[in-house]
């Protein structure tokens, strides 16, 4: 016969919550950035409800990261940039935010190089009319904005290279600023190569100047910036995921020591 203990309802145990996931952008005076923005947190919070999100910009745009990580106090946040390599926001600007914040942050990596930006390249590319021509003629051009920092380059260069070997075809980086070639200059390469099909990948988060600037020098098809596409999403909390696993594995040898 049960005893009149094991009758008694015991209170659920509730689990803590998630650290927040705060997505950091750069910030545009395009508009229509902060509603791709907005647009692509909507789709990462549908995907795990359980996890607070939140927006902080590095500059241009409200709320700043500074505000952002103000608000949420002494909790505990992954600060999972939007960007899509290393480079001075990435190394210098956002941990130095987070640094002064009164928040517990761990800095993420960069989206990129990572597969799932290929996906949303070849997806963008497909929309706008890819895939219709031979292998022989066509090539990509990347169009990236452009670093001073190596590393930056050297990271577009990475995902340059997994959308040849996904498409098959040459695929050229160029910068938007601050890097060598232009746009104009990989199109001519190519066209001195033979290659008359030469289509425009737009490496941007979201639309802006320079996303605007590259696709006008297109010689025949642009693809849309990566904007809200499903792999984005998936990648912000891959990225979140990592950073979290890390701080696990880290945190019990930290106590040992």
């Amino acid at each position: 016969m049960p005893s009149q203990l094991s009758l008694v309802p015991q209170p659920a145990t509730r689990r803590p919550a998630p650290p927040a996931l705060v997505v950091v952008a750069h910030g545009s005076r395009d508009p229509r950035a902060l509603s791709t923005v907005r647009a692509l947190l909507d789709r990462v919070r549908a995907l795990r409800p359980d996890v607070p999100v939140h927006l902080g910009h590095i500059e241009l745009n409200a709320p700043l990261l500074p505000d952002t990580l103000a608000a949420l106090g002494d909790t505990e946040a992954v600060l999972v940039p939007l960007l899509l390599s290393r480079g001075y926001h990435v190394k210098q600007d956002i941990p130095e935010m987070a640094a002064t914040s009164p928040a517990r942050t761990h800095v993420a990596a960069p989206l990129g190089p990572h597969p799932l930006l290929v996906d949303a390249l070849q997806a963008r590319l497909t929309e706008a009319g890819w895939g219709g021509t031979p292998r022989r003629t066509s090539a990509v051009v990347l169009a990236a904005a452009g670093s001073r920092d190596p590393d930056a380059k050297t990271d577009t260069t990475r995902t340059a290279h997994l959308l040849a070997a996904r498409l098959g075809v040459p695929v050229i980086p160029a910068y938007a600023s601050a890097a060598t070639p232009t746009v104009e200059t990989a199109v001519r390469t190519l066209l001195a190569r033979g290659r008359r099909h030469i289509a425009l990948a737009s490496y941007f988060t979201a639309p802006g100047r320079f996303a605007t600037e590259c696709a006008q020098s297109a010689p025949w098809i642009a693809a849309a910036p990566l904007g809200t596409h499903p792999s984005m999403a998936h990648l912000l909390l891959h990225r979140y995921d990592e950073t979290l696993a890390a701080r696990t594995f880290e945190e019990p040898a930290l106590a040992s020591a």
